[in-house]
C-alpha cells in the first residue's frame, strides 16, 4: 500500500517555473526543473463538480480572442490552484458540447485480459456489448513495465520508447471508430455500445477505447504493466486523437501528439487565417469531430472554448507536442499559439516544465521520426512514466511558423495561490460491505471532517494492490457502490476523505471482501471443432467452426492466429459471438494459422479448437485505382493539395496502390503526409502508408495529401495524374 505521506508528496509536488522572457531565433524557452506531477488515479477528477448552465449555441457572442482559461462560467476568474480541478471541468463539458461530443463515463462492466503480448477488452452497458484488443511488445527486463499506447501503431518512434524501458500497446483506433462512415451511422465498439447516431465524434470514441485499455490494466495482478504510468501518442488523424485522449483521461501520465493538425492541436481560430486545411475540410473529410461543431466552422470565433484550454486540460500531467513547421497544411503556427497559450495555465499551477512544444525541425516529410526528438521523447518517458528523471520541458518553436499569444489574448495570467488550507481531513472509518455481487458492491463509512476551511469535497476509494493501487471510484457521500468488478476475486478497499483544496486524508482501514461467482461455474466450455476456413483473398479470410457446449452456456469465443506454416507464437486477434469470423487486414501471399477457443459466462475457456491454415493469394486486383486531385488552398508562390483522393476502381480488394503526378517546371514539392513519396525530376511518386493501402472494390482514401512551392505569380497546378 502507498501510504498517505507518499500519496500526499505526489499530489502536491508542482513547483513554480521561470520561463525565459525572449524566444531565440529558433523559438527556444528553458523552463526550470521541478519534480514531475503524477496522473491522478482517476479518469476525471471533476466529475463531482458542480458545473453551472452551459450556454446554447444560439447565444454564443464572437470573440475573435483565445477565451480566458482562468475565467470561470460564473464570470469570476481562478485565484487559487484548488479551483482548476473544477474550471477544468467547465472546460471539459464546454468541449464536449460545442466540439467532440459526449465522452461517457465508465460502462457498467469492463473485462479483460493482459499478457506479454496483448491486451482484450470486453465491455457490457445497458445491455449492449462490444470487444476489441490491442498488442503488446514489451522492453527488455523483468517488469512490470510502463507503456505507450501507439494509436494506429503510428507515432512518436517506437524503438526509442521501447529502448527508454517502455512497453509499446499498439491500439488500432478504426476498431473502435471506423472511417469512411457517414455520422448518421457511425461504426465501432464504441457506437455498438452508444448507438450509431451517437453525436459524438471519432477522436472522442478513440479516447474511449484507450480509457477502456487503462480500466483492463488497473484490473490485472500488475505483474505485465503499470497501470500508474500510461502514455498514448499518434501522428497525424491519430496525433488528433492522442491529443484528444491524454485530454479527457487524467490517468495518462504522458500524452505525446504529432502534427495533429486541423481538429488537433492548432487553435480553431487561427487555422483560417494560416491556410491550414480548413475547418469546413476537416469536418467533412471524417467524422473526426461531434457533430455539433459542424455550426462552427465557417465561424470558430464564437466557440467559447479553443485548443489552448485542451492543452491546458492535461495539466499539470506530462505534455509533449511534436510538430512539422514546413508544412502550413498542418497548421503549425496555430499550434504553438495553443501550446503558447496552454502553457500559462501549467505555469499558474506550478508546473510549467511538465509542458514541451518542439516544431524546431530540419526534415518536413509527415510523420518521420526525427533525431532532435528523440532525446526530449526520451526524457519525457523517464520523468513521466519511469518516474527516474527530471529533465525539464522545453518550447522550441522554429521560425519558420513562429505564432504570438499577444495577438490572440486580451487576458493576463493570474498569480494562483496555494491554497490556505494544507491541512487534511480526518481519515473516514472502517468501510462496511454489503450486497455484494458477482460484480458490484455497497460500500458504507463513517464520515470523516474538515479540518481546514475549504470544506470536505468527497471521498476516493483505492484497492489495496501492492506497489500500485487504482482508484476503483468517487464519491461526494460516505457511501458508495463499486460495478464492473471481476467475479470471484478478493478485493481489499479502503477510503480517503479529500477537501476542497485537494488535501487527502490517511488511509482508512481495509475491508476485505470477495465477489460473488457466477454461479459457481469452474467448469469450462468444450473446445470448438471442425475450425476450416473459407473465401481466402490477398487480405482476408472466413472462419467458421462447431459450436461448443458448456453446461451454463457459452458467450462467445476469442480467434487466435499464429504467422507461418510452424513456430511463432498464437495470439488473440478478434472475438466472435457466433460460429463464424472474418480476418481482414493480413498480407498478400502470406500462411498463417488459427485456432478457436471458447469462453463461458463465468470466464472459463475452453482448450483450444484444431488448427487451420490458410495462405493468402497474391495482391492482384480485377481493374485499377484513380488519383484525383482536389486543390485545397492556395496562394501567389504554393497551394495544397488536399484530398488527393485514391479509389479502387477494380472488383476485389487493393493491398496497395502507387499514385503519380507531374509538378509543373519551378514547382518543388515542400511536405506530404499518409504516403511513401519519391521525386526524381517532376515526376513524384506516392505510394501508400501502411494503414492505408487496403481497399476494398469502390472504396477510396481520402488522407492523402501534399504541399508544394511554385514561382510568384506562376498560377500552373500538376497534372497527368496516374494510379496503379
Amino acid at each position: 500500500m502507498i501510504n498517505s505521506l507518499a500519496r500526499s508528496k505526489i499530489r502536491s509536488a508542482i513547483v513554480a517555473l521561470t520561463v525565459a522572457a525572449a524566444l531565440s531565433l529558433a523559438g527556444a524557452v528553458t523552463v526550470a526543473p521541478t519534480e514531475a506531477a503524477a496522473a491522478a488515479g482517476v479518469e476525471n477528477e471533476g466529475a463531482d463538480c458542480v458545473v453551472p448552465g452551459l450556454p446554447d449555441a444560439g447565444s454564443l457572442p464572437t470573440n475573435s480572442r483565445l477565451p480566458d482559461p482562468f475565467r470561470k462560467l460564473d464570470g469570476t476568474r481562478m485565484s487559487a490552484k484548488s479551483e482548476w480541478r473544477c474550471r477544468r471541468e467547465e472546460i471539459k463539458r464546454l468541449a464536449e458540447k460545442f466540439v467532440y461530443g459526449e465522452k461517457p463515463g465508465k460502462p457498467a462492466s469492463v473485462t479483460g485480459t493482459v499478457s506479454r503480448t496483448g491486451i482484450t477488452v470486453n465491455v457490457n452497458h445497458n445491455g449492449r456489448s462490444s470487444s476489441f484488443s490491442a498488442s503488446v511488445a514489451l522492453p527488455s527486463g523483468s517488469g512490470p513495465f510502463p507503456a505507450v499506447v501507439v494509436l494506429g501503431g503510428f507515432g512518436a518512434d517506437t524503438a526509442a520508447i521501447t529502448a527508454a524501458g517502455a512497453a509499446v500497446i499498439k491500439y488500432d483506433p478504426y476498431t473502435v471508430g471506423r472511417e469512411g462512415t457517414p455520422r448518421t451511422n457511425k461504426q465501432g465498439a464504441f457506437y455498438s455500445i452508444y448507438g450509431a447516431s451517437s453525436s459524438t465524434g471519432l477522436l472522442l470514441a478513440w479516447g474511449w477505447g484507450v480509457s477502456r485499455i487503462i480500466d483492463v490494466i488497473e484490473q490485472s495482478d500488475g505483474s505485465i504493466l503499470r497501470a500508474d504510468a500510461t502514455g498514448v501518442t499518434g501522428c497525424s488523424r491519430f496525433g488528433k486523437g492522442a491529443f484528444v485522449t491524454g485530454a479527457f483521461d487524467q490517468r495518462i501520465a504522458l500524452t505525446m501528439p504529432i502534427e495533429s493538425g486541423s481538429a488537433g492541436v492548432p487553435i480553431f481560430r487561427g487555422i483560417p487565417g494560416e491556410g491550414a486545411q480548413s475547418l469546413s475540410s476537416a469536418y467533412g473529410e471524417q467524422p473526426w469531430l461531434g457533430d455539433a461543431f459542424g455550426t462552427f466552422t465557417g465561424s470558430p470565433a464564437r466557440l467559447p472554448v479553443d485548443t489552448h484550454e485542451m492543452v491546458a486540460m492535461v495539466a499539470p500531467r506530462g505534455l509533449f507536442i511534436m510538430d512539422n513547421p514546413h508544412i502550413a497544411n498542418l497548421g503549425p503556427r496555430s499550434a504553438s499559439v495553443a501550446a503558447l497559450g496552454g502553457a500559462e495555465v501549467y505555469k499558474a499551477l506550478g508546473a510549467g516544465d511538465n509542458l514541451t512544444y518542439w516544431s524546431d525541425i530540419q526534415d518536413g516529410n509527415h510523420c518521420a521520426n526525427r533525431p532532435e526528438w528523440r532525446t526530449p521523447l526520451q526524457q519525457n518517458i523517464q520523468k513521466f512514466l519511469l518516474k527516474t528523471g527530471n529533465a525539464a520541458g522545453a518550447i522550441r518553436i522554429s521560425s519558420r511558423a513562429l505564432g504570438n499569444l499577444a495577438e490572440w489574448r486580451d487576458w493576463q495570467t493570474p498569480a494562483l495561490t496555494d491554497s490556505g488550507d494544507t491541512t487534511a481531513p480526518s481519515t473516514p472509518g472502517t468501510p462496511a460491505a454489503a450486497s455484494v455481487t458477482a460484480t458490484a458492491a455497497a460500500l458504507t463509512w463513517a464520515a470523516s471532517t474538515d479540518q481546514g476551511g475549504s470544506g470536505l469535497a468527497g471521498y476516493n476509494l483505492y484497492r489495496e494492490q501492492g506497489a500500485t493501487d487504482p482508484q476503483l471510484g468517487q464519491s461526494t457521500t460516505n457511501s458508495a457502490t463499486l460495478t464492473g468488478l471481476t467475479a470471484n476475486t478478493q478485493y481489499q478497499v479502503y477510503v480517503r476523505a479529500r477537501d476542497g483544496a485537494g488535501n487527502l486524508s490517511g488511509n482508512s482501514a481495509l475491508v476485505t471482501f470477495t465477489t460473488a461467482g457466477t454461479g459457481g461455474d469452474t467448469s469450462p466450455p468444450t473446445a470448438p471443432a471442425g475450425l476450416a476456413a473459407s473465401g481466402v483473398t490477398s487480405a482476408a479470410a472466413n472462419l467458421s467452426w462447431t459450436a461448443a457446449t458448456d453446461d451454463n452456456g457459452v458467450t462467445g469465443y476469442d480467434i487466435l492466429r499464429a504467422p507461418g506454416a510452424s513456430g511463432g507464437t498464437f495470439a488473440q486477434v478478434g472475438t466472435s459471438a457466433t460460429t463464424s469470423y472474418g480476418d481482414t487486414g493480413l498480407t498478400p501471399s502470406t500462411t498463417y494459422r488459427y485456432q478457436v477457443r471458447a469462453r463461458d459466462a463465468a470466464g472459463n475457456t475452453s482448450p483450444v479448437s484444431n488448427t487451420a491454415e490458410i495462405t493468402t493469394q497474391p495482391g492482384t486486383s480485377t481493374g485499377g485505382c484513380t488519383a484525383v486531385a482536389t486543390v485545397q488552398t492556395q496562394w501567389a508562390t504554393g497551394y495544397v493539395i488536399q484530398p488527393l483522393t485514391i479509389t479502387n476502381t477494380g472488383t476485389s480488394t487493393i493491398t496497395g496502390w502507387t499514385a503519380t503526378f507531374t509538378l509543373p517546371a519551378g514547382h518543388t514539392l515542400t511536405g506530404s503526409w499518409n504516403g511513401a513519396v519519391t521525386v526524381s525530376g517532376q515526376t513524384v511518386t506516392i505510394k501508400n502508408a501502411g494503414h492505408n493501402g487496403t481497399l476494398a472494390p469502390g472504396a477510396s482514401t481520402p488522407s492523402v495529401g501534399f504541399q508544394a512551392s511554385r514561382p510568384n505569380g506562376n498560377t500552373a497546378l500538376p497534372s497527368g495524374y496516374t494510379c496503379a
